[in-house]
């Protein structure tokens, strides 16, 4: 098989999978939790930004859905797309540099 083309398809499978993944570690590093916010995390900062009073819809309401009960199917796909997305575009630079295409 041609590298180019498997270097693609594994990118964009690698994208696809670690996409999501990376989304929702990311929220639960930030302290948007399944039991709630952290005491002290940037999720604690976020909403006293806000008063305390987080409105339905705001980054901070969405980020702490995400937190507490995953991706939703279009916040999946959305995560793997843009993932697919990133590592293909670094395949893509790598390749050219090391001279494969």
């Amino acid at each position: 098989m041609n590298p180019v083309v498997l270097t693609g398809v594994a990118a964009v499978t690698a994208g696809a999978v670690a996409g999501p993944l990376i989304v929702t570690g990311i929220v639960g590093v930030l302290g948007f939790g399944s039991s709630g916010i952290a005491a002290g995390s940037a999720a604690a900062g976020i909403m006293a930004s806000s008063g305390g009073a987080v409105a339905a819809g705001s980054a901070c309401a969405i980020l702490q859905s995400i937190g507490a009960a995953g991706l939703s199917v279009a916040g999946t796909a959305i995560a793997s797309v843009a993932g697919a997305a990133a590592t293909t575009t670094t395949a893509a630079i790598a390749a050219i540099v090391v001279g494969i295409v």
